[in-house]
């Protein structure tokens, strides 16, 4: 195994060998301004994880139960925006009325052991049911890698994992219960408000509060993951059958490398067994730090990172299922991720990757990228169909905005769908022509809530432009 400091020591000398024109690459930083300087005065502000988008509501408010919660819609003026953890890069919270928090109605309500199935209040984090549902030794049939996300918001977005076979988050909803503009609670199913609960699934926040949702489970497991390095030529030709030869397969390609890491999660009766783990923050940092260094030659970069990364041992563990799918994110970024028909992903891959290397040599985020099944929500991007999904990252101080701007066509030319939670420029007509079910959305929003009390600007341009 090649270690850390070897690299460090190969960066340095290739920087003392060689002058470095126009010096290390200037960061820029890009942040929403929605207020003018005296509201900054007098309004708390907010703003998301990355820090790309910002407001300064009129009250952040926080109730601690649902009596709290139906008082303050019916009584609030302007417009309401529910807020979890702050991880969404799109526009779905700012606002400058109110910003509201459900993290006190927080925690396992009931669990049912018979059918698997588990109830729990809309602020709970997805870290914090893990335990609760170990508990009761059962588990969620499948996570996204971040696991600070509240469960309202990740439904609320179709936040997703990866797994040929398994669907998003929000495709194992069995009911909900959403706090509407008239502060009554509605409880939807399958067998019940049908179709409201087909559009709740997906809901942007935009039909009201969700307050509760049930989700089906299965009993508990061990998950093994196992990372390896590979030179993406055979990460390309192999995608397929690992992806249909594994419960979950994800990977990065890390630009200017030539290189990719792959990652494989699959059930095991073994015992948990920590074995060392590769270091993806620490490991962000030294791209950076090869980017700075060495933005003047890609081709040195690719000599020596690529090397670098060549040589890295694989790696093992086995866990919980809920501690081997979520990881730390303590570098910040920036991010646009795109779900592609599955058939076409790695098309369109090849030349997000060609693009990326011809004109954007400052990029040293990697790409990530997924498989996850269909399902029937309404406004999921996986509806009806399987998909590949495409991430692409900036750091947090950088712009991203020429960057994502070249990349985005690409993954509109090839059919994508946006993440919600993720930045994008979908308009309303795009919507209309991408998703079968917009307009009956549409026209059930403005049922349940006729004077757009849930929609921030964002919103407002998306269903009522």
């Amino acid at each position: 195994m090649i270690h850390r400091r070897t690299l460090l020591k190969s960066l340095i000398g290739a920087t003392i060998a060689t002058s470095l024109p126009g010096g290390l690459l200037t960061a820029r930083h890009s942040m929403a301004q929605s207020q003018s300087a005296t509201n900054k005065v007098t309004r708390y502000p907010w703003k998301n994880w990355s820090g790309n988008q910002q407001c300064f509501p009129a009250a952040r408010l926080a109730p601690k139960s649902l009596d709290e919660l139906s008082d303050i819609i019916r009584n609030s003026k302007g417009t309401i925006r529910a807020v979890g953890s702050g991880h969404s890069f799109s526009e779905l919270v700012p606002t400058e009325d109110t910003i509201l928090s459900v993290r006190h109605l927080n925690g396992r309500i009931a669990i049912n052991e018979s059918d698997q199935t588990a109830s729990f209040w809309g602020g709970t984090t997805l870290g914090e049911m893990g335990p609760l549902l170990l508990e009761h030794k059962q588990a969620l049939l499948n996570m996204p890698d971040v696991d600070h996300q509240t469960l309202a918001g990740a439904i609320a977005t179709a936040t997703h994992g990866t797994g040929r076979s398994l669907k998003a988050l929000s495709a194992y909803v069995k009911s909900m219960s959403i706090m509407t503009a008239n502060g009554d609670e509605v409880e939807c199913s399958a067998q019940r408000n049908s179709a409201l609960f087909d559009a709740a699934r997906v809901n942007l926040g935009a039909l009201g509060i969700v307050t509760q949702i049930t989700m089906q489970n299965r009993s508990a497991y061990h998950l093994q993951r196992e990372s390896s390095w590979l030179p993406i030529e055979d990460t390309l030709a192999n995608a397929e059958n690992l992806s249909q030869t594994n419960r979950h397969f994800e990977f990065f390609y890390f630009p200017f490398t030539g290189m990719s890491l792959i990652d494989t999660l699959n059930i095991t009766e073994q015992a948990i067994y920590q074995g060392e783990e590769i270091d993806g923050n620490s490991g962000i940092m030294d791209l950076k730090l090869s980017r700075d260094l060495l933005l003047w030659s890609p081709k040195l970069r690719q000599l020596i990172v690529g090397s670098f990364l060549k040589h890295q041992a694989n790696s093992s563990r086995i866990d919980h299922s809920y501690a081997i799918y979520a990881n730390d994110r303590n570098v910040r970024f920036n991010e646009m991720e795109y779900h592609l028909p599955v058939e076409l992903g790695l098309t369109a891959l090849k030349e997000i990757i060609a693009t990326l290397e011809k004109n954007f040599p400052e990029v040293f985020f990697p790409i990530e990228c997924r498989y996850i099944k269909a399902d029937d929500a309404w406004l999921s991007p996986f509806y009806q169909r399987d998909s590949f999904s495409i991430a692409v990252h900036r750091y947090f101080e950088e712009d991203f905005s020429a960057f994502f701007a070249a990349i985005e066509p690409i993954m509109q030319k090839y059919q994508g769908r946006p993440h919600w939670g993720k930045l994008n420029h979908f308009n309303t007509q795009q919507c209309q022509a991408t998703y079968p079910k917009w307009q009956e959305f549409r026209e059930l929003r403005a049922t349940y809530d006729p004077q757009g009390k849930f929609l921030n600007p964002y919103l407002q341009r998306l269903f009522l432009g």
